[in-house]
């Protein structure tokens, strides 16, 4: 018998005959991993079994590869505290719906999880929206997908980047990439200065991370965006609708 005992968040859940649960966790050193709640469905285990939750959850398998159970302690209620805030709870929903679309089952991503955990523990924060892109663009580069936004793709200046390649995922400059701005994304000062983005802002960032997530996580896999991450980018987006690049003949 094999057994774990890990820091885990509660990604996602789904009922498995009429009292279990499968539980969906992304833990510090064992990543996304499923695990039969037995019970889970009643009423005393049904509050630690909300998408955001931290909890301290012991895994126990025959084997490393069987679906195994797990015993849940409640840590922090994340989801509790996101209730009376749609905007808030769509966040969470829309952070838990990536971790279980676009991490492989049971291979460690322990930097996904310490920024996911501080992307929950700071929704209380009037900047979330900002911290909120930041995390997409900290699960991309775990994934192998960063964005390079330090110096312009075409002229390697470090100033007044304002935009990046949809084919490189490199900035470009204000004046480099002037002739092409209908092609490129759009790229956030916040992202690259720190503060807290306007609502116009975030929507930028959020078409920015999105482009690379559905390009390099989402498309090969066949998977559409979570719906709750498309419901938060609507909470953000301009009464004009946000363009992606036309083509990717840039950079």
């Amino acid at each position: 018998m094999m057994e774990w005992t890990d820091d885990g968040i509660v990604l996602a859940v789904r009922r498995l005959g009429e009292a279990g649960i499968v539980a969906s966790l992304l833990t510090r050193s064992h990543g996304r991993h499923p695990g039969m709640v037995p019970g889970g469905a009643g009423k005393a285990n049904r509050p630690s079994l909300q998408a955001g939750n931290l909890v301290q959850a012991t895994w126990r398998g025959r084997l490393a590869e069987q679906l195994g159970t797990y015993r849940i302690e409640l840590v922090d209620a994340h989801a509790a505290k996101a209730l009376d805030d749609a905007a808030r709870l769509t966040a969470l929903s829309a952070a838990c719906s990536l971790c279980e679309v676009a991490l492989p089952e049971r291979q460690p991503h322990a930097p996904v999880f310490v920024a996911l955990l501080a992307l929950l523990d700071n929704l209380g924060a009037p900047s979330w929206p900002s911290i909120y892109v930041h995390w997409e663009l900290a699960l991309l580069r775990d994934l192998g997908f960063g964005l390079d936004l330090e110096s312009c793709a075409a002229t390697g200046q470090r100033e007044n980047l304002a935009y990046v390649s949809p084919k490189s995922a490199r900035a470009v400059s204000a004046e480099a990439g002037a002739p092409y701005a209908h092609k490129l994304l759009a790229l956030p000062a916040f992202l690259r200065h720190g503060g807290e983005g306007a609502p116009a802002e975030i929507a930028a960032g959020m078409a920015l991370t999105g482009y690379f997530l559905e390009r390099h996580v989402l498309h090969h896999r066949h998977i559409p965006m979570p719906a709750a991450r498309s419901r938060l980018v609507d909470r953000f987006r301009p009464s004009s609708t946000i363009r992606g690049p036309e083509s990717e003949g840039t950079s």
